[in-house]
């Protein structure tokens, strides 16, 4: 399937490492060119080397309120015009509702909820009818996830604000949508199973409630990803598409 993404061009932050290099990678084997942004600026350019000649990486910390037009500016500069954008960042700390230091919950707040919120705001000024904003979110949009108190907090009202910004942005063409990875197998969820004192034995239980009856793997998310930022998904906009192996059963 031609997804429509040849010599499209896409910011991606987060793209280190992770769900957002994954995505990154997606899109480029399909034909876009991506801006990858993080905060470590060496594994920044080593995550760009990878991807290859149609990426470029720049180091950016989603929490800066100048990072999004630096990366926007530098996608018009570099390649020549600017599609989207996927908002990924780092997950905020483990930790149970009475662990969690106001500092955390305060630094998390920047990074995670207001940092993407700026970004999204900023995008939208300068794409024009097509574009598209994606948000990584996580399955604690529907669920408490028990140990990540901070993300169960802020990733549903983020949900919100891209639900409410789809709304606002439709009329001009302009889609929103978010992906809400649960069990995708990445350092961040081999470190949640290692709380339990057991990695091993957690993993097994978690998989045996999983439909697929396994973790998905950073490149199937990175396919989903690279789907709702296609023009393939011109007609989805305010959706938030669960990449779960089914773990969620309601509608």
């Amino acid at each position: 399937m031609d997804l429509g993404l040849k010599d499209r061009v896409y910011v991606v932050t987060g793209a280190s490492r992770g769900l957002g290099f994954a995505s990154a990678r997606e899109l480029v084997a399909d034909g876009a060119k991506v801006v990858v942004s993080g905060r470590d600026e060496k594994a920044v350019a080593a995550a760009a080397a990878e991807l290859g000649p149609n990426a470029v990486g720049i180091a950016a910390d989603n929490s800066d309120p100048e990072a999004a037009h630096r990366l926007i500016t530098a996608a018009r500069e570099r390649f020549g015009r600017f599609d989207g954008v996927l908002v990924s960042v780092g997950g905020p700390p483990f930790g149970f509702g009475t662990d969690n230091t106001d500092e955390q919950w305060s630094s998390a707040f920047e990074a995670v909820f207001l940092g993407a919120v700026r970004f999204a705001r900023t995008a939208a000024a300068e794409l024009g009818e097509g574009g598209v904003i994606g948000f990584v979110l996580s399955g604690s949009v529907y669920e408490p996830i028990p140990g990540l108190t901070i993300s169960n907090g802020l990733r549903p009202g983020l949900a919100g604000f891209a639900k409410s910004l789809a709304t606002d942005l439709g009329p001009q063409g302009i889609r929103v949508v978010g992906l809400l990875p649960a069990r995708i197998d990445t350092d961040r969820v081999r470190g949640l199973d290692e709380m339990s004192g057991d990695a091993e034995a957690t993993r097994a239980a978690n998989e045996s409630q999983i439909p697929l009856r396994r973790y998905g793997t950073p490149e199937e998310f990175g396919k989903a990803a690279a789907f709702m930022l296609s023009p393939a998904a011109s007609y989805l906009t305010g959706v938030m598409l669960p990449v779960d192996g089914g773990a969620r059963r309601g509608f």
